[in-house]
């Protein structure tokens, strides 16, 4: 397989070994921040779809021939706001105050670039419902989760203690991780690249 996952994610690697697809991991070298800026005129939806085709083409064009997946997951809230990672401690208190007792969207993006080009891509949103959550509740959530979720949109671990943020999820546990795994794996089968 010539598969190149163009993130650093743990959170993305954990999910393509645990499915069995080989793959290597780069580091996109993407200034989000920058790309952000550029774009902040597209919806949330969109805005993750070209942040995953920006990763996988800046990756493509210096590996030809490879299938390079670039993937980018965002949170935006019920008023059109997004949130991005938390800068630190009081940045995270302050997003988890914002999502408590309310519904946010997190919207999870891939594509798939070869040569430079774009060839596939699939946008998924999973609709996350914040339960009521204490100061004192955030306050124990953060000492047990921080520093390890400063690099998480929404400031979870889905897998782990963020669980306990939410009433309910509606969407793909995959989705939610940071990938549309299912959708990316039937193009990977489609593609040859793995067992039908």
């Amino acid at each position: 397989m010539s598969l190149i996952l163009a993130s650093q994610s743990a959170s993305r690697r954990a999910m393509l070994t645990a499915a069995g697809v080989p793959f290597e991991a780069t580091f996109a070298g993407v200034d989000e921040d920058a790309a952000k800026a550029a774009l902040r005129d597209l919806s949330p939806r969109d805005l993750a779809d070209a942040l995953a085709e920006l990763k996988a083409l800046k990756v493509s064009a210096r590996m030809p021939g490879y299938l390079v997946l670039g993937s980018d997951s965002l949170v935006a809230l019920e008023d059109g706001s997004i949130l991005d990672k938390p800068v630190d401690r009081a940045d995270a208190a302050a997003h988890l105050r914002l999502m408590s007792g309310k519904r946010h969207d997190l919207w999870s993006a891939a594509v798939i670039a070869e040569n430079g080009q774009a060839i596939w891509r699939h946008v998924e949103r999973a609709k996350m419902h914040v339960r009521p959550l204490s100061d004192a509740f955030i306050e124990t959530y953060l000492d047990a989760e921080w520093p390890a979720i400063s690099g998480c949109v929404g400031c979870y671990r889905i897998e782990g203690p963020g669980a306990q943020l939410f009433a309910k999820i509606e969407g793909s546990q995959f989705t939610v991780l940071g990938m549309p795994l299912l959708n990316v794996l039937d193009f990977l089968r489609a593609r040859g690249e793995l067992p039908v």
